[in-house]
């Protein structure tokens, strides 16, 4: 039995839950999500306890367990608190700004990066910091990573676009002497 799929998912009070054959939707606070259903999973709401199960234990059963748990208990995370992610612009001259709907870059090109926000994803700049969020978990780590891509970090002096806590590993420059 899967670990993760076996745990009961607790639905706070303001968040509605609705089964059907193809799609759990769920609508909260915050907004409105749906995800997928597989057809060898069910889904049981009783009161404010959502339950996840397999029909059987083949390979396919199994592996779909967790994975449409995690997905159900992302979507009411987000409806309820929304997720977030925060990206680091460090190097001299580099800097981050929102301008509407989208994020400019100034990361050492010879002209600044325009990069328009989807739907569902607001942005907030502090100084070298952005920060990311909404109520899609998907969607905001995928808007952060592809905003990563714009200038990820070299590994000589650190420049460019980082996750807040990443870990850049270092190399040391050129040491060769003149003989």
């Amino acid at each position: 039995m899967s670990r993760i799929g076996k745990k009961e998912i607790a639905i706070p009070s303001g968040v509605e839950v609705k089964v059907s054959a193809d799609e759990v939707n769920v609508k909260g606070p915050k907004g409105a999500l749906s995800t997928p259903t597989h057809p060898k999973i069910s889904y049981e709401v009783e009161g404010n306890i959502l339950r996840v199960t397999r029909a059987d234990d083949s390979r396919i059963a199994r592996a779909q367990h967790g994975l449409r748990r995690t997905l159900l208990a992302n979507c009411i995370d987000g409806v309820t608190k929304g997720f977030s992610k925060t990206l680091e612009v460090v190097g001299v001259g580099y800097k981050v700004q929102v301008a509407g709907k989208a994020v400019v870059l100034t990361v050492g090109f010879s002209h600044p990066v325009e990069f328009p926000l989807p739907a569902g994803v607001e942005a907030k700049a502090e100084g070298s910091k952005l920060t990311l969020s909404g109520i899609d978990k998907q969607l905001v780590g995928e808007v952060a990573a592809t905003i990563r891509r714009v200038r990820p970090p070299e590994p000589f002096k650190g420049k460019g676009i980082k996750y807040e806590n990443e870990q850049i590993r270092r190399k040391a420059g050129k040491s060769g002497g003149k003989k």
